[in-house]
């Protein structure tokens, strides 16, 4: 049973790897983003993409941290 999980992991991950791959490959036009009036460098469209993801796991756990915090901040309060 335990090597079953372990294969089935190794697969799913390997699933995982080619999707990105294919991903990448696929989306390799350069692109310059525009915000606030400010114009980034030509980067790869997948590459904006993954940094964007990268970005949204490290802010959103952040940002959840922020809110729980504040509301134990608020419930000792109203004990």
């Amino acid at each position: 049973m335990r090597n079953l999980k372990r294969i089935l992991l190794g697969v799913f991950i390997l699933l995982l790897v080619l999707v990105i791959l294919a991903f990448v490959l696929e989306n390799q036009q350069s692109v310059s983003l525009l915000f606030l009036g400010l114009s980034g460098p030509q980067l790869p469209v997948s590459l904006v993409v993954v940094l964007a993801l990268l970005i949204g796991m490290l802010i959103g756990p952040l940002f959840a941290w922020f809110l729980g915090r504040s509301s134990r901040a608020a419930r000792k309060r109203l004990i």
